[in-house]
């Protein structure tokens, strides 16, 4: 099975855990000389002899549906045979910024760039993963507005549209291997049509004849694409549909064509629209400095405090999510997810210390050795063993003239909600101490009638 692997040349590096099908991203909240966020690419491990596309998510960072679709593809997707290449997140900082480009339009900055422009670097980076000699199809994804026919029917639904349709450049490109574009294309439309949750989201292929004189199309990423002897298509999801339905309708197309291409793949979840909805917003996590610290930002607070950051030091950050991204606001770190803003980190610095990498708890009376960076799920109680030389904090727990909080048996119900990382109340930091230097971290989670420790919550980033 393929293991989604980001390349170390152009930025984070990801691997699969096991069962969760995640990508870990390593990046710093200053991420390139300028302070800009890098894109990330992520390479499958071809287990089997075959064909090798690039699915590109995020050139315009208003499409949401396009780069979670991708962000799925890099996290959630194995391969049997055949190689997939995923860039989910190609205008990041566009994405985290909710603009279709702070910079202008990436997708108009092709097949030329000046030096001077800010987009100058991803734009090149781009290029030279396109023209790859491994990569034989490129996928650019988008959300197009309304709903595209071949004839005009109404002001959501006329051939100026772009939602729900597969844009090819021209017909085919001879004598190239899946060249034949307008085939292909109709070929994967028909069979995504078979089964739509509304007949409105019928697909259509739609050649803008770029070759015929479009000179906005000629500069945009699929085009380069195809000058350069690759095939390539724009795949679009209405912006009329919401977020994980149009992601759902990426996956649908993606998958048809590389049945058709003879990729190999299976997916951690059911492609449906609701098991999408609930791949996109659960387990995403975040773990600082070597997983010191763990922050779950599934339905985190708006704000939390007392985040015990390293001092003199840049944040250098592990995601579940290569669209995560953490910014320096100047009083606070601003914690992002796509075009959502999740979180702010509102700091407390101390030095680290480095001699432990675990606490031993016992989890509803059964011990557990737990590593930093972990989750534990809890149905009743929890205890910190005591270790000498170490202090133990739980965050939002109380003992009268107690500064050491190891060896209490300590409930739900003890524990200040307001000091909940999660708005619902259940999941709460306990934080180890080598006198006034911070050692780790783990969060725990408390359920009703479930396994405590259960994998994966329980992993860690790393």
């Amino acid at each position: 099975m393929g293991v989604l692997q980001q390349s170390p040349i152009y930025g984070r590096r990801s691997r699969l855990i096991l069962p969760a099908i995640a990508c870990v991203c390593l990046a710093y909240a200053d991420t390139s000389a300028a302070g800009r966020l890098e894109f990330s690419l992520h390479r499958s491990h071809e287990q089997a002899p075959g064909n090798t596309i690039l699915v590109v998510g995020g050139i315009q960072g208003d499409e949401p549906g396009g780069f979670n679709a991708a962000s799925l593809l890099a996290t959630n997707y194995r391969f049997r045979k055949g190689a997939v290449w995923v860039v989910p997140n190609l205008n990041f900082e566009s994405i985290v910024r909710r603009s279709r480009g702070i910079y202008g339009d990436m997708n108009r900055k092709f097949p030329a760039v000046p030096p001077s422009d800010p987009d100058f670097g991803s734009v090149e980076k781009i290029k030279r993963i396109i023209t790859d000699p491994q990569v034989d199809f490129v996928f650019n994804l988008h959300d197009g507005s309304g709903f595209y026919r071949h004839e005009h029917l109404d002001r959501w639904h006329n051939p100026r549209r772009w939602g729900q349709s597969i844009i090819i450049d021209q017909e085919s490109i001879e004598p190239i291997y899946f060249g034949d574009l307008g085939a292909d294309a109709r070929s994967v439309a028909n069979s995504v049509n078979e089964q739509l949750f509304k007949d409105e989201h019928v697909y259509h292929v739609k050649n803008t004849r770029t070759r015929e004189g479009d000179l906005e199309m000629a500069k945009t990423l699929t085009y380069y694409a195809i000058n350069n002897g690759k095939p390539a298509v724009g795949l679009e999801a209405s912006k009329s549909l919401p977020t994980h339905l149009r992601a759902f309708y990426h996956l649908r197309v993606l998958e048809a064509y590389m049945r058709r291409f003879g990729i190999e793949f299976e997916r951690g979840f059911d492609l449906s629209p609701e098991s999408v909805k609930a791949t996109i917003d659960n387990n995403v996590r975040v773990s600082l400095y070597d997983n010191r610290v763990l922050i779950n930002i599934t339905n985190a607070r708006h704000k939390l405090g007392y985040v015990p950051l390293k001092k003199n030091a840049k944040i250098e950050y592990r995601a579940s999510n290569p669209l995560v991204a953490i910014m320096n606001q100047g009083s606070h770190f601003r914690v992002s997810y796509g075009n959502r803003r999740i979180t702010e980190l509102h700091p407390q610095f101390f030095d680290y210390d480095a001699s432990r990498r675990f606490i031993a708890l016992r989890v509803d009376g059964e011990r557990k050795v737990v590593g930093f960076g972990r989750m534990v799920e809890v149905t009743k109680t929890v205890v910190v063993e005591p270790q000498d030389g170490y202090r133990v904090n739980v965050i939002g727990w109380r003992r009268s003239g107690v500064k050491n909080e190891s060896g209490f048996e300590i409930r739900k119900g003890e524990i200040v909600r307001r000091f909940s990382v999660d708005n619902d109340g259940t999941t709460f930091r306990i934080e180890v101490y080598k006198g006034e230097k911070f050692t780790g971290m783990v969060l725990v989670k408390f359920v009703e009638g479930a396994t405590a420790f259960r994998n994966p919550p329980s992993r860690p980033l790393s």
